[in-house]
């Protein structure tokens, strides 16, 4: 397809420069080649991905119905990240870039919730040239490189945003990332109105992270055992509790951050561990993406396999949805 409107490009390129031959040369040379220069844009811009609305347009009732119909078991975080990410696209001038922190045990759907965000705002989602993935075992791994590391997650945000001020990045295992690292991003989530000239209230970051996960597995477990809805449970029994055991958790990159302590984090945004009605959920969704008829039975027997806890009572499985992909091939 692009390699079509190159070459529809070319050819009006070709036909202009005949036009103009056909006529007295100085008089139509200018406004031709204003012409060809405002055509080009529009062929530019229709073909490579700009900085611009046609390339990214918040859908916000995408982003309500992706969370309702695909994220299972997890309606704390699904209400608080329709609300944050809607006010925010929705605020023509806000005051600071959006932060979220997202917490919670393997394959809960941390990442998955930052895929639907960026297919929501970004018309190529997570391949877009404005979505910025970093993974802290794959590009932070050596402490004795952290000054290094420091110095080019500085000019990539800078030069990014610079570039395009709605970017989005996204930190990927946080609690495997160098305790001080995060630190240095730390002026570009203030409330600055600019940096050296460059804004970053538009920015979205987004931090994932398994620290908290044991805290907010303590309130389900006690929901549970209480005898109370899963679904009674609300941002406010979870968020002040587990923004704290995150900052004292050394084992963390957000151990004692400055992000924490400046109040830079929007959102600490607590992810349930699954139960099994919610692992059969996963299934039958997962049946269906591989384009198989979903089966009740294959996908019951699937979840039945999988590792639960606490050992007595078998209520939350152990890696969420993580490997209900590989596991479904083998009982299909």
């Amino acid at each position: 397809m692009r390699a079509t409107y190159k070459t529809l490009f070319v050819f009006y390129v070709l036909i202009s420069n005949v036009f103009v031959n056909a006529f007295e040369p100085i008089s139509t040379t200018f406004l031709v080649g204003l012409g060809v220069a405002a055509v080009g844009r529009k062929f530019y811009n229709y073909v490579y991905e700009s900085c611009d609305s046609k390339w990214i347009y918040f859908n916000s009732t995408g982003l309500e119905v992706a969370l309702d119909q695909k994220l299972f078991g997890q309606h704390v975080a699904s209400r608080v990240i329709q609300k944050a990410v809607t006010g925010f696209m929705n605020n023509k001038n806000p005051k600071k870039p959006l932060v979220l922190s997202l917490h919670g045990w393997t394959g809960t759907g941390k990442n998955f919730v930052s895929q639907l965000i960026a297919e929501n705002i970004y018309k190529e989602g997570m391949a877009s040239s404005f979505v910025h993935q970093f993974v802290s075992t794959a590009h932070f791994l050596h402490l004795s490189q952290i000054e290094n590391y420091k110095s080019q997650l500085q000019q990539w945000i800078k030069g990014n945003v610079t570039n395009c001020p709605r970017s989005m990045f996204i930190f990927d295992e946080m609690d495997k990332m160098h305790p001080g690292l995060i630190d240095c991003i730390k002026p570009y989530l203030d409330f600055y109105e600019n940096l050296d000239g460059v804004s970053y209230r538009q920015a979205i970051f987004i931090f994932l992270s398994n620290a908290g996960g044991e805290h907010i597995m303590q309130v389900a477990l006690d929901f549970w055992k209480a005898g109370r809805d899963r679904e009674e449970m609300k941002l406010l029994d979870l968020e002040p509790a587990l923004s704290l055991s995150v900052f004292n958790n050394k084992q963390s990159g957000l151990w004692h951050t400055s992000l924490i302590d400046k109040n830079l984090v929007d959102f600490f945004v607590p992810f349930l561990p699954l139960e099994y009605r919610h692992v059969l959920l996963c299934g039958m969704a997962e049946m269906s993406a591989k384009g198989l008829k979903p089966d009740r039975d294959v996908v019951d027997q699937m979840a039945r396999e999988l590792v639960y806890f606490p050992k007595s009572e078998r209520i939350f499985s152990s890696k969420g949805c993580k490997t209900i992909g590989g596991k479904l091939d083998y009982y299909t």
